[in-house]
């Protein structure tokens, strides 16, 4: 690790100016950015430490629910509304990392954190992520836990986490705040694909900082969060799926899904939801919402099992939520 300046700010518009520095970055739990610091793939001149700004309540807000920024996994997971409420999100949440890490990550940090990816952590492998025009290594290399979806000749790493698929699928927001102002983005909008700037997670833009994540009014119905994983704790989705769905007169009437361990971002298709809402369940309807989950799906050979693992997973899901027999 490199030597690093240490900033306490006293107030979110201070937090705001420090961040805003080169070389500065802006620290909470800590869980992700200190490993990536101690592998120097992170070098930041100063961190500015925001656990003293508050953001750390979860509040009513209209019919929904506004998780501060640094309210812990641990806190979201547990809290009454959450569990009640939006369970997806609370399940989604405990099926990640360890009791530990969740008691210190945070709702900010967690959306902000980095893929993976063998070649992203080793500074003698090429990465477009961390140097780009080296190149991925991943491409002809090792790909395990690769993306199969939105992926571009710059890179294939998948973003890691459980908690973003879960807030992509009950349609969450991101409250944002920066030298413009603040604003607003949806959480399916927030994380980029590779694309030619693989080094761009997200949308936010230098110096601005996460606030808040505002749910909307609860949906009534099955909450389900399905994670396909090499062990059965502390290790990342080969697929993920988080599932919003309620069933009336036989029918889908509400349907939302999407996929972690898959792409570069948590995975949304509207095309799924247009397809089986209204519509009675049957396997030949979960194939083709299968197929439109992986219309353009691409292996890189070692992930080539994660094409028809989706397929098997997403039907495994529909199937649970609707007895349809598999």
């Amino acid at each position: 690790m490199r030597p690093f300046d240490y900033q306490r700010p006293d107030g979110l518009d201070h937090a705001g100016q420090l961040a805003r520095a080169d070389g500065a970055m802006a620290i909470a739990g800590g869980t992700n950015l200190l490993d990536l610091m101690k592998l120097q793939v992170e070098t930041p001149g100063t961190l500015v430490d925001v656990n003293s700004v508050g953001m750390n309540t979860i509040d009513a807000d209209g019919d929904g629910l506004r998780i501060g920024a640094l309210v812990t996994n641990t806190a979201t997971a547990a809290y009454d509304a959450v569990r009640r409420d939006y369970a997806v999100l609370a399940r989604a949440i405990l099926a990640g990392a360890t009791q530990q890490l969740r008691n210190k990550a945070t709702t900010g940090g967690n959306l902000c954190q980095r893929t993976r990816c063998y070649y992203f952590t080793h500074l003698d492998q090429p990465c477009n992520k961390r140097e780009p025009g080296s190149g991925c290594g991943a491409l002809k290399g090792i790909a395990r836990l690769h993306a199969i979806l939105g992926t571009s000749s710059e890179c294939i790493a998948t973003y890691p986490g459980d908690m973003a698929v879960a807030m992509a699928a009950l349609g969450a927001t991101v409250e944002v705040t920066g030298p413009a102002g603040e604003r607003s983005i949806p959480v399916r909008e927030f994380h980029r694909l590779p694309g030619d700037m693989p080094q761009k997670d997200n949308a936010l833009e230098p110096g601005e900082i996460i606030t808040a994540v505002r749910l909307p009014a609860p949906t009534q119905g099955q909450h389900i969060y399905r994670k396909v994983r090499e062990r059965s704790s502390y290790a990342f989705a080969l697929c993920s799926v988080a599932a919003i769905i309620r069933m009336e007169e036989g029918r889908f009437a509400h349907a939302d899904l999407a996929f972690g361990g898959l792409a570069h971002k948590p995975w949304h298709d509207p095309r799924i939801t247009e397809l089986l809402v209204g519509s009675e369940p049957s396997l030949a309807l979960f194939d083709k919402a299968a197929d439109l989950l992986l219309e353009d799906a691409q292996g890189y050979g070692e992930n080539d099992f994660k094409i028809p693992l989706a397929r098997r997973t997403l039907k495994s899901v529909l199937c649970e939520v609707t007895g349809v027999d598999a």
